[in-house]
């Protein structure tokens, strides 16, 4: 799945730049605001923070919300406290696109990650034309040397990279890297199976000093709070939020943790 997941993005990127150049988007991405440091927005705190995510459809759930206003879900999500906005720009599987991204960044300002499966330097472009702080780096889905260079390349560009892992060797792999935001998502990208557990096992294995990120596998106050306890600093939480009645709501929920 995350191979046929990164090989679509590929192609779908490759289109865009056949129509808008590599020269293009590395102007438009110069001449971009500077960069917010999410670093600074995530730091650790007294209570959790929460990444809350702008998300239509995933693969393993299918459609999840309409949200024909990314920007004014975003707007509410940091007025309710979110301490960053997660934007998934994945067409064909997560029915998001870089004009949500764009949408969002306009309407708030909270870091903003583009989610996506960004394997080459003209995606990280992309992501900093269209106004990310944040870009994801998914260690699964790259050899060392490539995400090794998206990761310099992103941290070249102002931006933050995300790196996110699933098991001990690719915590070992992001830490090498010397990554300051580290996430372990729950989700197994291979199978789609879930281990709220995982990140107890692995936090261990992230340095102090390193924002650690719980991702997936979050429904309730009791999954964030079981996160928190294990020692993250924030919780990415996407799917609770959208199918919920009152998103708001829900995020305050989580941010009492």
């Amino acid at each position: 799945m995350l191979a046929d997941l990164v090989a679509g993005a590929l192609e779908d990127a490759a289109d865009r730049q056949a129509t808008r150049g590599f020269d293009v988007v590395e102007a438009a991405a110069a001449a971009a605001p500077p960069a917010l440091d999410a670093l600074t927005f995530l730091a650790p705190a007294e209570r959790v923070k929460i990444i809350a995510e702008v998300k239509r459809a995933s693969p393993s759930r299918g459609a999840l919300a309409t949200i024909a206003d990314p920007a004014e879900l975003a707007a509410r999500y940091a007025a309710g406290g979110a301490g960053a906005i997660s934007v998934l720009t994945e067409q064909r599987k997560f029915k998001g696109s870089l004009a949500d991204l764009e949408a969002v960044r306009a309407a708030v300002d909270i870091p903003v990650l583009r989610k996506d499966f960004i394997a080459t330097e003209y995606q990280v472009l992309e992501a900093r034309a269209a106004g990310a702080d944040l870009v994801l780096l998914i260690v699964a889905a790259l050899d060392q040397p490539t995400l090794t260079h998206l990761h310099e390349f992103a941290v070249s560009l102002g931006m933050t990279p995300l790196v996110e892992t699933h098991d001990a060797v690719e915590v070992s792999r992001a830490v090498d890297l010397g990554a300051r935001l580290v996430g372990v998502n729950a989700r197994n990208l291979s199978t789609f199976e879930l281990d709220t557990d995982l990140f107890g096992r692995l936090v261990d294995r992230i340095p102090a000093g390193t924002i650690k990120v719980a991702e997936s596998a979050v429904s309730t106050v009791a999954d964030v709070a079981h996160y928190r306890s294990s020692g993250a600093d924030v919780v990415l939480v996407g799917e609770a939020l959208v199918t919920g009645d009152d998103p708001v709501a829900t995020l305050k929920e989580f941010l009492s943790v």
